[in-house]
């Protein structure tokens, strides 16, 4: 018995979807990626990143949602794949066989994102003109009960063409925000038709497609829907829990197998798949709906559901049948085979950091902090299945154990290089281990530190910790290349910054060093943010002023935080000193130019926040490398990016 199924029995029995047999109990959930064509058709692109999903031994692999309709209504991606006419089956079933080549079931997803699609249109379709909360999208038009069944017709056809292209099952999307759930919700749907009105109403036109699709496919072909249990829209007329708990009910009636269980929307004012939302937190809406279903109808979910602890369990207890991944499996779609084969510490960790919802929604492709594989899975210099050993192994130098130097120590090792990383520190992880102390689940930074330690480990890369290198030992260094990835560090040329109350922002969240009761923070990116939450979180001090330079601080952290970030700023009452610009430290106070003129503010300690690159050492002789904060601070996705190509050139 392989180790990992020894260990998670559960996650790795056979299950069944329908009458479908299912080698474990692991789905790939669907995401979008904009890799396909804008005009419907699938890339080569998208088979070859689909393709890796099943390879890396997911029972499940589910594609990205089609749309349904050929006015483009229902897309909500420029790159999205369309199966609203039989031209596109062709591309269809190059999926479902690649798939099928892993011996993995293969889903196909109908969706229609409503009040979030038309993306190419100058108008959006709902069932009532409810304004959104989002400015990027626009008021939907409401739809005809005329136009309601042309779009349960859509779907029935989408899945006539999802069994002629060879998949095992097909998949409804009802979640976010999307069409189903506009009609399902009480926010959306205000009709007072048969459309409209109580839950059974406002659940019509999705027990219609779901009944069609029963009578279209067959009684046997499985049909998989995603459902929200708890929309999180309470602040603004949303279902009840108890009204979304009879909708899936409804679902489970009308003829779904299985029931695909998510929480909250793109609108929802509360976190629900970031860092702060402890793993395992949404498992208990899985328990209600197990209370509501008939017994053969399985249950499926997602969402912070990282470690197979949590659905091994949930599974064992009798309220989970699937563990649904997303994020993660875009993160390492080897993930599934790594546990099997006990090899947990290999598995390449999602940080939750939202990265590729952000892509998405900026029409870019979907893109990864911690893969840059990602996209390029049929691109062997890229790597992702292996990178080749080198004809003639170089001796590679890298200074600074931040994450950008073990990414690229960790792939010159792989390559047969031999690599030593030597490290001021007597830890590793640079900007991340300290990020690491920061709260809401910014633990979990250790994990990716963790993770490049543990490839660079595989790899007999050497370590040379608490070392601190001499411009004159790269200069004599016999080593074939040589990386600086020293980071960056606090800096200011305000004068006073050499002052004995002025401290780095690191320094802080690394308890180095005690703040007063009053504390002025300057800086204006997300590592001046982060000392503001730390800060707050560990109640170091009485007043927090944050001088910063725009409208608001922020401008590199990603959508899926900032508004919290803000959020409790506001509530703490942090002190925001907008568009202003230091201009003199003393021993108790800060002047700052401001639009409104000078103000002087009361200060116990000075807090430098914004980063510096520390890249002395490159100019010590030619050929030297430099990746990372080295060149120019960034985000965590821009160092990993750059250890990641630098690897790939050795």
């Amino acid at each position: 018995m392989q180790p990992g199924k020894k260990k998670y029995p559960h996650i790795f029995s056979p299950g069944k979807l329908g009458k479908v047999e299912v080698k474990n109990r692991i789905k790939y959930a669907s995401t979008e990626t904009n890799f396909n064509y804008g005009d419907g058709f699938v890339a080569d692109k998208e088979v070859a990143y689909m393709e890796a999903q099943a390879r890396g031994g997911a029972g499940m692999v589910t594609t990205q949602g089609a749309y349904t309709d050929p006015r483009g209504e229902g897309q909500g991606y420029v790159g999205m794949m369309g199966i609203w006419d039989d031209k596109f089956i062709p591309g269809l079933k190059k999926i479902n066989d690649a798939i099928h080549a892993y011996d993995s079931v293969s889903v196909l997803q109908l969706m229609h994102c409503g009040r979030v699609g038309g993306i190419n249109l100058e108008y959006t379709v709902g069932p009532s003109p409810v304004k959104q909360r989002i400015p990027r999208f626009r008021e939907p038009v409401e739809m005809t009960v005329e136009q309601i069944e042309m779009a349960v017709k859509e779907h029935v056809d989408g899945a006539r063409r999802c069994v002629e292209a060879g998949y095992d099952a097909v998949e409804i999307s009802g979640i976010v925000g999307y069409l189903l759930s506009n009609f399902i919700s009480s926010y959306t749907n205000t009709r007072t038709d048969e459309y409209g009105g109580d839950i059974k109403g406002r659940a019509k036109f999705m027990t219609d497609i779901v009944g069609g699709i029963r009578k279209e496919t067959g009684p046997d072909y499985p049909i998989i829907i995603r459902l929200c249990a708890d929309e999180l829209l309470h602040d603004r007329g949303g279902n009840k829990h108890e009204e979304s708990l009879q909708a899936i009910a409804m679902a489970g009636e009308a003829g779904a197998d299985c029931l695909s269980i998510t929480a909250g929307w793109q609108e929802s004012a509360v976190s629900v798949i970031s860092r702060d939302c402890q793993m395992g937190q949404w498992l208990y809406l899985a328990k209600a709906v197990r209370k509501v279903l008939k017994p053969e109808a399985t249950i499926a979910m997602a969402y912070r559901l990282f470690l197979p602890e949590y659905p091994e369990q949930a599974i064992k207890e009798g309220y989970l049948d699937w563990w649904e991944s997303c994020r993660a499996m875009i993160a390492d779609p080897y993930m599934p085979v790594k546990i099997l084969e006990d090899r947990q510490k290999e598995v390449i960790p999602c940080m939750a950091c939202n990265i590729c919802l952000a892509r998405l929604f900026r029409d870019a492709e979907l893109n990864c902090m911690v893969r840059p594989s990602l996209g390029h899975e049929s691109d062997p210099e890229y790597g992702f299945y292996g990178f080749p050993k080198a004809d003639n192994p170089k001796k590679v130098w890298v200074i600074g154990g931040g994450i950008a130097g073990l990414q690229a120590a960790a792939i010159a090792a792989e390559k047969g290089h031999k690599v030593t990383v030597t490290e001021k520190n007597k830890h590793l992880g640079g900007q991340s281990a300290t990020a690491a102390r920061g709260p809401w689940g910014d633990d979990e930074f250790m994990r990716l530190v963790n993770y490049l330690k543990d490839y660079c480990d595989r790899g007999n890369v050497v370590f040379e910790m608490g070392v601190a290198v001499t411009a004159a030992e790269v200069e004599k260094s016999d080593a074939d290349h040589i990386i600086v990835a020293t980071g960056a560090v606090p800096g200011s040329k305000v004068t006073g910054a050499d002052g004995k109350n002025v401290v780095s922002c690191l320094d802080v969240m690394d308890g180095k060093v005690t703040v007063g009761k009053k504390a002025v923070i300057l800086g204006s990116g997300g590592v001046a943010i982060a000392t503001a939450l730390f800060m707050l979180d560990k109640e170091l001090c009485e007043e927090i002023s944050f001088v910063h330079s725009g409208r608001k601080p922020g401008a590199d952290v990603n959508p899926s935080y900032i508004w919290r970030y803000m959020s409790k700023l506001r509530e703490s009452g942090v002190n925001m000193v907008r568009y202003a610009r230091p201009t003199e430290i003393t021993e108790g106070s800060v002047k700052v130019e401001t639009k409104d003129g000078e103000q002087i503010l009361d200060v116990d300690t000075v807090i430098l926040a914004d980063l510096q690159s520390v890249n002395d050492l490159s100019k010590a002789r030619k050929g030297v490398y430099t990746i990372g904060d080295a060149i120019i601070p960034r985000r965590g996705n821009s160092a990993i990016l750059d250890g990641y190509k630098m690897g790939m050139r050795l």
